[in-house]
């Protein structure tokens, strides 16, 4: 019987659609080795680098410049050469590549089948819109996000549904389940504050979804708001063709996946009642996002609201946590990441025009996403697995 403890959900448990490539037993097995490694390296070794700073990384940072680490800089400094750390880092970095290579093996197996269901739930539909003229900022087209290969926008010459279908594969086992069956933990956690906040009092009706990617954190949304008109928006064309495909193998009807640039999307402005990203602004430049919070306040109907939601920014965080945060913008494919969490995104708000008064940021958490048989009856739990996420946010006057 699995219990309370933080334990990856085995990746038998996630939720499977019609264009998900089917895994076997072994790549099942692959893919939790790497989620049980990830986790073990979490729990278990993240601890001994914390003792190893207490106890002489710190120490010897001192020594040598006569005061204790002031911020993440200094952490990194205190850390880069201690084993703990060292071992840590390469071990880490060794399993975001190994996943991206059991994903990627697993898609190739199937990736004709694939391509032919695609292609079916594609056919004619006007909810998908592709523009073969679009050129996306090129930040984001020299990077390999996660160590993905050729990262979102890739476009491999075998085909272009390798790199979203090896994302929608592999990201449960990234992140060991914690964000539920549909790796959807980001929208369920907004929809579950939306729902007990005063700030959206009406139910919206016109929702724009900026970097969408596959969808995941778009379906929740337009499940529990199915008379809604939303639009998906991203710049790369695969990740919307399998996010399409994706939402309509489930059901969905109410969403137009479209490419554009989500500075400047080209939707008429004044209209929309939420315009939201999940885990996005990190993949962007330092300078999109004062323009991305721009676009949202032009989008957005008076009294409608924009909500991003991001890991917590460096603000407040002691210089260790701060260090340790910082990995994935240093060894993850991740450029961007250390310039976002750097930024004080109120006052970016506040900077693109938003009211201060209407200005907020909040902690969410996604509601328990796996049921848990026990004496008691069925229960939910997430194992502590359970993801806190940082929201910004904002009204329009």
């Amino acid at each position: 019987m699995l219990s309370s403890m933080n334990t990856p959900q085995p990746y038998s448990r996630i939720a499977t659609h019609p264009v998900m490539p089917a895994a076997t037993h072994d790549e099942r097995a692959r893919f939790d080795t790497i989620a049980q490694l990830a986790n073990l390296l979490a729990s278990g070794v993240v601890p001994r680098i914390r003792e190893a700073y207490d106890s002489r990384a710190s120490a010897a940072f001192e020594s040598t410049h006569g005061r204790r680490p002031a911020d993440r800089r200094d952490a990194l400094s205190a850390l880069s050469s201690d084993p703990a750390w060292i071992s840590w880092s390469s071990l880490r970095r060794h399993t975001m590549e190994m996943r991206q290579q059991i994903g990627r093996m697993l898609v190739l197996r199937q990736l004709p089948e694939l391509r032919r269901r695609v292609d079916e739930l594609n056919a004619g539909a006007a909810t998908l819109k592709l523009d073969p003229g679009f050129r996306p900022p090129r930040y984001l087209s020299v990077l390999d996000q996660h160590c993905m290969p050729g990262g979102y926008l890739a476009v491999d010459e075998i085909d272009p549904l390798l790199a979203p279908a090896n994302y929608d594969a592999g990201i449960f086992a990234t992140t060991g389940g914690a964000g539920g069956p549909w790796s959807d933990g980001a929208g369920r956690a907004l929809l579950s504050w939306m729902e007990q906040s005063p700030r959206l009092p009406e139910r919206p009706l016109r929702i724009v979804d900026l970097g969408c990617g596959l969808g995941h954190n778009t379906v929740p949304l337009a499940q529990r708001f199915p008379d809604a008109e939303i639009i998906a928006i991203d710049a790369a064309a695969p990740m919307l063709e399998y996010g399409h495909a994706r939402a309509r193998a489930m059901g969905i009807g109410n969403v137009t996946f479209m490419q554009a640039d989500a500075e400047g999307t080209g939707l008429p402005g004044g209209e929309w009642d939420l315009v939201f990203t999940t885990m996005v602004l990190h993949e962007t430049s330092r300078e999109a996002v004062p323009a991305i919070f721009r676009e949202c306040l032009r989008l957005l109907a008076p009294g409608g609201l924009t909500l991003h939601l991001e890991q917590p920014p460096f603000r407040g965080l002691e210089p260790f946590e701060q260090a340790m945060r910082d990995w994935d913008g240093r060894y993850n494919g991740e450029p961007f990441w250390t310039g976002l969490h750097e930024s004080n995104l109120p006052e970016l708000l506040t900077g693109a025009g938003f009211a201060a008064e209407g200005v907020f940021e909040t902690m969410v958490t996604a509601p328990p996403a796996f049921p848990v048989p026990s004496a008691a009856g069925p229960q939910h739990e997430d194992y502590g697995r359970a993801a806190r996420w940082y929201v910004v946010g904002a009204t329009r006057s």
